[in-house]
């Protein structure tokens, strides 16, 4: 079975879309939308398919079988319920919506109509990320303590209505509920607006988990070079994760706890062996895709559910709330 497929937004991440979706096998991509008539044209001429300065010309004459939505965050509404109304199913670029009421809007509008919704948090989908929920979930080590996310860079042009806590500390954000499994409980946040944004354009963040664990998020678009980085800390040793290398390495804490947890003592940390876990490399967005489409024709469940979506929104606005107020914000527990 061949799925049609189409692109809605041609930018920076929607061409992206269109180039994996043209790889694919199986798949044809029938269209791409944008209101840049030859930026569409562009990636039309060059990935396949018909280019189309109208999306909703585009649902209507090719009746794609799934969309991906790569537009402005505050365009996500509408955009989304028009593909839910016509029974196409839907991968959202992260942010799931501008604010959480819309987020909520269209993740009751795709269950009314039997629409199957993903969001895109594609660090989900890489291969070191993949391998380190692995290894926390086989207990390799052990109770884990903190999570240190970096991810810092230039200004990015393309970004024009968000800060940089909607822009990248939602990924980071999702991930440590991801690796973990619990729900953040509270936050704290700096931000600034130093140079190029109209909104803030760097974070220090602290992040209190339902676990015990603590989050710190250091995030600029004020860094000459690109870093994304994870580290996280636990009984036995430490692992840090590079998104961009796709390179995955343990620290060893050779002083490692003796006896059952709640017996055990920690006798203290000392230096061990550090190990670089050979991983398959691979384009998240292609296993993002992969998986979106396994959803669709009802292999898997969805991967990156609009519940997971709306969570980290939550949580980025709340890390916004917090810089802005200058106070802890108290999560629910729901």
């Amino acid at each position: 079975m061949t799925l049609k497929v189409a692109v809605i937004g041609v930018g920076a991440m929607g061409r992206n879309h269109a180039r994996v979706y043209a790889d694919m096998s199986e798949v044809a991509l029938v269209g791409v939308a944008d209101v840049n008539e030859t930026a569409a044209a562009e990636v039309a001429r060059r990935y396949g398919g018909r280019a189309y300065a109208d999306y909703r010309e585009l649902l209507d004459e090719q009746r794609p079988d799934a969309v991906t939505l790569a537009v402005p965050t505050v365009d996500h509404l509408e955009m989304a319920l028009e593909v839910i109304r016509r029974g196409i199913h839907l991968l959202i670029e992260k942010p799931i919506a501008f604010t959480v009421a819309e987020g909520q809007e269209i993740i009751r509008a795709a269950r009314q109509a039997g629409v199957k919704l993903m969001i895109g948090h594609v660090e989900r989908f890489n291969p070191a990320v993949l391998a380190l929920k692995a290894r926390l979930a086989d207990g390799e080590l052990g109770r884990v303590f903190q999570i240190d996310a970096r991810r810092q860079g230039p200004f990015p042009d393309r970004v024009k209505d968000v800060g940089v806590v909607i822009d990248l500390a939602v990924h980071d954000l999702d991930v440590m509920r991801y690796i973990t499994g619990a729900e953040v409980a509270r936050v704290f946040a700096e931000t600034e607006r130093r140079i190029h944004s109209t909104r803030e354009d760097l974070l220090s963040g602290l992040v209190r988990l339902a676990d015990g664990t603590v989050g710190t998020l250091t995030i600029n678009w004020l860094t000459p070079t690109k870093i994304r980085e994870l580290y996280v800390t636990g009984e036995l040793g430490m692992f840090r994760v590079d998104y961009l290398t796709q390179d995955l390495y343990f620290f060893e804490n050779a002083d490692a706890p003796v006896g059952d947890w709640p017996f055990r003592v920690l006798r203290g940390v000392s230096e061990g062996r550090m190990i670089r876990h050979v991983i398959p490399k691979r384009e998240p967005l292609r296993i993002e895709q992969e998986s979106f489409l396994a959803a669709v024709t009802g292999e898997i469940p969805i991967a990156v559910t609009g519940a997971d979506g709306l969570k980290a929104l939550e949580l980025a606005q709340a890390i916004v709330n917090s810089g802005v107020e200058h106070r802890v914000v108290e999560l629910g527990d729901d």
